[in-house]
């Protein structure tokens, strides 16, 4: 049989949801230099790998968002906030224009499990 461990309880700052208080700034500023993903995403499809391997120079991809429209600003995979695209000295950007409430909150719509794929009709005035 193994030793018995003694367990140190550690000291906690208990603050109410929402407090700003010293002890709840201290302790969330432990976590100011943990490193997070941000990726802003324009939007999503979804095709099958046949249509995948067709992809070339010139091939259009047709998203589920249309042009003009907020684009996500993703923390770890996690929407946080919506804005629209801006160009600085040559290098893309994000205005944020909304920040998106918490889940807890008010739920942020998921993109849907099936996106239909385009579809390709030919041209009615083409001879």
């Amino acid at each position: 049989m193994s030793d018995p461990v003694d367990y140190v309880p550690f000291e906690t700052t208990v603050t109410a949801p929402g407090e700003t208080g010293a002890g709840a700034s201290a302790e969330l500023e432990r976590l100011y230099d943990v490193p997070v993903e941000l990726a802003v995403e324009i939007g999503r499809t979804q095709m099958t790998i046949r249509e995948t391997l067709a992809l070339g120079p010139g091939s259009i991809v047709t998203l589920n968002r249309l042009a003009g429209e907020p684009v996500d600003l993703l923390v770890n995979g996690k929407p946080i906030a919506r804005g629209e695209v801006v160009v600085i000295d040559e290098e893309f950007g994000l205005r944020v224009t909304e920040v998106v409430a918490s889940e807890a909150a008010a739920p942020v719509e998921d993109v849907p499990a099936e996106i239909p794929a385009p579809v390709l009709t030919p041209d009615p005035i083409a001879p």
